[in-house]
This record gives structure tokens, sequence and C-alpha cells, in this order.
């Protein structure tokens, strides 16, 4: 695989991140738990717009690779609206793509990074 000299170090800042949303809202925490921890949400927050940053990079500098990144632009939209809109943040929504959607993502940026070679 041809990749960019920087987009492993993107891909595992974004995986690294998405490692510690995951942790923040793993079972045995509710949606209620969740949604009454502003300290948990403002750190699931933080994570996703790291990776959010990450991918817009890897976007920005290796289209090829990006492509195969599922929900690549929802994540960046997301990760812009966290930043940039931050009082129009639907607690609920973000709640939804860490538990459902961010196993998804790490899965697929391993298995980039796999192919990018263990030197990275």
């Amino acid at each position: 695989m041809s990749m960019q000299p920087r987009t492993p170090a993107h891909l595992w800042d974004a995986l690294q991140a998405a490692k510690k949303a995951e942790q923040l809202v793993a079972a045995p925490m509710t949606t209620d738990q969740y949604l009454q921890d502003w300290i948990r949400q403002a750190a699931a927050e933080r994570q996703l717009e790291i990776i959010g940053e990450a991918l817009n990079r890897i976007r920005k500098h290796d289209l090829p690779t990006a492509e195969r990144i599922p929900d690549l632009h929802a994540v960046i939209a997301t990760r812009n609206i966290i930043a940039h809109r931050y009082d129009v943040v639907d607690h609920l929504r973000v709640w939804k793509l860490l538990r459902e959607d961010i196993p998804a993502l790490i899965v697929a940026i391993s298995t980039l990074l796999g192919e990018f070679g263990p030197a990275h």
C-alpha cells in the first residue's frame, strides 16, 4: 500500500483517541449516566476532536487512504461541530456514535495501520 509519509502517524493518533473514547463509554455505563456526566462528555468530545482532526489531515494529504475509512466525512463533521458549534452538540448523538460507530472505526484504522507495517 502506498501511503503518504505522515499517514501512519495520523492513523495512530486517531486509533489511540478512538480507543480512549471507547473506554469512556464502555459497559456498564448507561446512556443516562453518560448524559449526566459532563466530565465524561468533555473527555469523549476531546477524543472525537483528535480523531476528526487526524482523519481530516489524512483526507487532505492521502485521499486514497481516507476513502477507505468508514464514515470519514461524518467523523470530521462531528469534530467540526464540537470545535466550532459547541453550543449545539447533541450529547445523545455523540453517545450513539461512541457506542455504535467507534468500534468499527477502530477495526478499520487498525487494518490500515497493519497494511503499512510494524515500523510505524
